[in-house]
């Protein structure tokens, strides 16, 4: 899964209650406030860079501005704030390349492609070693060997039987030895799996996980990382069997597909910092960590010097903050409000804004010794964008949409069934209904298109279907047949219309007043746009000559 960022004027009156939705993952979640700076005071022994189910999200995708996500965009972030931390390491636990366990034949190069300019990003980042989701042997043992090859990381997975996948590696960083541990779990929330998947190592992973964290401290690890792709309530068990682990990384098996979720709060158990990030690179962890007293054996225990505590009640506060700007610009935008409710909820979110400033602001306990600090940060297109791996996408947007361009130069639609209806075009429909054309000509669906040209991705098998009309259908549209049919027009919404044209402008055969919830079934829907409701976004878009 690509995903890609539409900006555009409209924007700013469609959307505008979105923007703000968006704050972590696309939906109505906020964005983790840091725990504090990362970059502030001494620099941290090893910063430990943590990733939760990437699952080939390369690019935020939808018609929001400012949407969480971008390998550039993280890029970017770590490249910033490496001055404080020079000695860092970038794992991730859960699916990584794919979003589905098998690929569709037509679009299995651009996948393919996809995953390999991410795990080339992702190497120019120093990803030392992921735990593979079920959905990353999608292209099969020859692909994934290949791909994790382009990526330098090694694949760990101790209950997998194949010669892919490694149990555990000790990573040496900043004069700290790691020991890297690694778990996955086989499995799909639809029960589907690869075609090519690896044995299962007949021993509970419990057993194998404590055996494998004596086995890296025997061989001089000093700290243990463990990175689980598995349901959480089975990684936390892991935790009991092997209670001297320093960090618990929770990634997803399949990576929620589509799907975006939120990011997961911080638990401490006993000793052991547990992490999960929001899918589709929309949060990173960071957990720096301080040795004053390193010593020379292992396992070190850490101690919090963040506070777990004040991360949640931080995160709690941001989740109040943006449910409440959602509202506030919703009311402004439908102008519908009481002007003295509107004045007393921003008063409300005055409040809560300071409460989170205050608590931001308010000094860390002192801590001494061997302490870890844990900060979560989204990933947003503020942090810039990274030149390589900009590039890189880039150079993926051109390569895949001449390669489609050529492919399926020969696509054309089903033709109509006899009787029935197929697609003209809006300027068909323009001779009758000019004022509609007039106020759709100025509507960002009118634009639809055109926002994939200035890319070089309207041959992008992931993208055209939201930005042409009739795709797919019967007597409509094509990645490469769509000349007429460009942009979100009125058959979109209306149905295709030859018999309406035909028949003199026949009311009773078009869909004259289309049920709102089709937006959401078609395109308005994850990970274009979370919770988008049709009844209260349909009067955006309505005008003179078109319901308005």
């Amino acid at each position: 899964m690509r995903m890609i960022n539409v900006s555009n004027p409209w924007i700013a009156v469609v959307a505008v209650g979105l923007a703000i939705c968006l704050a972590v993952g696309h939906g109505c979640s906020s964005p983790p406030s840091p725990n504090g700076s990362p970059t502030a005071g001494e620099p941290p022994t090893v910063r430990l860079v943590l990733l939760s189910n990437v699952a080939g999200a390369l690019e935020p995708c939808g018609c929001t501005e400012d949407q969480l996500g971008g390998l550039d965009h993280l890029a970017a972030l770590l490249a910033k704030q490496r001055p404080a931390a020079p000695s860092q390491l970038l794992v991730a636990a859960g699916a990584m390349l794919f979003d589905v366990p098998k690929l569709d034949p037509e679009r299995a190069t651009q996948d393919l492609w996809q995953a390999e300019t991410m795990v080339q990003a992702l190497g120019d980042l120093g990803l030392k070693a992921w735990a593979p989701g079920a959905v990353d042997f999608a292209a099969g043992f020859e692909g994934l060997e290949q791909l994790s090859a382009l990526s330098k990381a090694k694949l760990l997975a101790l209950n997998f039987d194949h010669p892919l996948v490694t149990g555990s590696v000790i990573v040496e960083v900043g004069g700290v030895k790691l020991g890297l541990l690694g778990m996955s779990e086989l499995s799909t929330p639809t029960g589907e799996l690869p075609d090519q998947r690896p044995g299962l190592v007949d021993q509970e992973v419990t057993t194998l996980a404590s055996q494998a964290a004596a086995q890296l401290v025997t061989d001089g690890a000093q700290l243990l990382i463990a990175l689980v792709a598995m349901p959480r309530a089975s990684a936390l068990r892991i935790v009991d069997a092997v209670p001297e682990l320093n960090v618990l990384a929770i990634g997803d098996p399949a990576g929620q597909g589509l799907a975006n979720d939120s990011q997961s709060s911080p638990m401490l158990i006993g000793s052991t910092l547990v992490v999960q990030t929001a899918n589709h690179v929309q949060t990173v962890a960071i957990v720096d960590i301080h040795l004053p007293d390193l010593g020379a054996g292992g396992p070190i225990e850490l101690s919090d010097a963040g506070g777990i505590a004040r991360a949640e009640e931080l995160e709690s506060l941001a989740l109040r903050i943006a449910e409440l700007e959602t509202r506030i610009v919703d009311w402004e935008t439908q102008g519908r409000v009481d002007p003295k409710d509107l004045a007393a909820r921003r008063a409300d979110l005055a409040s809560l804004r300071t409460q989170r400033a205050t608590l931001e602001q308010s000094p860390l306990p002192p801590s001494q010794g061997n302490r870890f600090r844990y900060s979560a940060h989204p990933v947003r297109e503020a942090d810039g964008s990274h030149p390589l791996v900009a590039q890189r996408l880039a150079a993926l947007n051109t390569r895949i949409n001449d390669y489609n361009r050529k492919t399926f130069a020969d696509r054309r639609p089903r033709p109509a069934a006899e009787g029935e209806a197929s697609y003209v075009g809006v300027e068909a429909c323009s001779s009758c209904h000019a004022p509609a054309r007039k106020h759709w000509d100025a509507q960002p669906h009118g634009r639809a298109y055109p926002t994939l040209q200035r890319i070089s991705r309207e041959y992008d098998l992931e993208c055209v279907g939201c930005h042409v009309t009739g795709y797919d259908k019967p007597g409509g549209s094509t990645v490469s047949f769509n000349d007429k049919l460009r942009g979100v027009q009125c058959e979109e919404c209306h149905g295709p219309g030859s018999q309406h044209v035909a028949d003199g402008g026949n009311k009773t055969t078009i869909r004259r007043r289309p049920e709102p919830q089709f937006c959401v079934d078609a395109c308005h829907h994850s990970p274009h746009v979370e919770d988008f409701d049709p009844v209260a976004k349909m009067p955006l878009i309505l005008g003179p000559g078109h319901g308005g």
